[in-house]
Parts: structure tokens; sequence; C-alpha cells
């Protein structure tokens, strides 16, 4: 059962649950960040391939860091997490997705700081109507 932990008072569209990404609403497209080689062999990204395959699609997409495949050895840095944000809102805004959760992207594994992420995630997303929700365990 997942709960939701914070959600702004003053009307973000963001909230922060604790529970599992997966039992998120059917209806919601879900994201992670993973590296540029799609090797996805530690962390949620073992579950995202297990669940849903497609590799090598994500691979023959041949996109860099920074970049949203649909469906980088290198960890993200705060610079090309943004990019990746960028390019996800557009592909939301483009594809009509109006709900998303995912994992406390660039976070665990990849090193960066949540409350960075989650700043970033707010100012990337603030001016368009999708609800995000973003899962811990």
């Amino acid at each position: 059962m997942a709960s939701s932990l914070n959600e702004d008072p003053e009307g973000s569209r963001i909230t922060y649950v604790k529970g599992d990404l997966f039992a998120c609403p059917k209806t919601d497209s879900l994201a992670h960040c993973i590296s540029e080689d799609c090797r996805m062999g530690a962390g949620i990204a073992v579950l995202f391939k297990k669940k849903f395959g497609g590799v090598q699609e994500l691979l023959n997409q041949q996109k860099k860091s920074g970049e949203v495949a649909k469906g980088a050895s290198h960890k993200p840095t705060y610079e090309n997490l943004r990019k990746s944000l960028e390019a996800m809102k557009s592909h939301c805004l483009k594809n009509g997705v109006t709900d998303l959760s995912m994992p406390r992207v660039g976070c665990g594994l990849d090193c960066l700081q949540g409350e960075n992420v989650s700043g970033m995630i707010g100012e990337v997303f603030e001016a368009i109507d999708i609800r995000i929700a973003v899962y811990t365990l």
C-alpha cells in the first residue's frame, strides 16, 4: 500500500510516495534513470529490465546521456539529468501523459542528492499539468 509522504500544501503536482513503484496506478507512465549502455545491472533498473524487457529496443534508439529513450555505464550529472527531465517533459506533453510515476531518479546508486533532484523535478515540471509521484521504499 502506498502512502503520500509530503505533498506541497501550496498545490504542487509532485507527491512523494513511500511504497512500491510498480503498484502505482495502471494508467501512470513509468520513468527511470539508466546508464547510456542500458546495462541495467543494479538497483531498481534490474526490476525494470525483468518486468518490461526491451533492452535491445532501448539500445537501438542510440540515446546519449541527457536524452530520453522510450520503452549511459556513466553516472548522471545534474546537467544531463536536467536534460533528461526536460526531454521527458517534452515527451509527456507530446504524448498526452498526465500522470507519471518514477523512483527517486539519479539518487541511490547514481549518487545525486535527493533534495537537489527533487528541486530540479519541481522546476522542470513547474508550469505544466502533469501529476508526478516519486516513489521510495
